[in-house]
Parts: C-alpha cells; sequence; structure tokens
C-alpha cells in the first residue's frame, strides 16, 4: 500500500476518533478514545520520521530542491 494512503487514512480515522471522543460521555469511553487516539498519532509518527530520514527535499544537482 501506498505510504501516502496510509498516512492519509491514519488521519483520517484520528479525526473520526476526536468527534467519537467528544460524544463520550463516561470517563471509560473517553479514556478509551484517549488511548485510541494516542496509537493512532504514535502510527502516523512513524511514517513522518521515515519521511525526514529519506531526506525528500535534498537538493539535486543544480542546487533547486525538488518538489
Amino acid at each position: 500500500m501506498d505510504p501516502e494512503q496510509m498516512m492519509n487514512g491514519i488521519s483520517i480515522e484520528i479525526m473520526r476518533t476526536i468527534k467519537a471522543m467528544a460524544k463520550a460521555k463516561t470517563p471509560e469511553e473517553k479514556l478509551t478514545y484517549s488511548k485510541t487516539i494516542k496509537n493512532l498519532c504514535e502510527s502516523l509518527g512513524v511514517f513522518l520520521n521515515l519521511m525526514s530520514d529519506m531526506d525528500l527535499y535534498a537538493e539535486d544537482e543544480n542546487g533547486s530542491i525538488p518538489f
């Protein structure tokens, strides 16, 4: 699967979970959503760290930054 699609999917799931957490009534429900959000954010962080390690913004042979 494409890493960009995975990051988009995780981001969408984070937003859905935040909205669901806002509707939670009990502390136990809020804790469950909080843990889920934490895990999703950590998963997204793995991709962001990978991208930074790949040095996507390295200059090419002409000295310009490719986009």
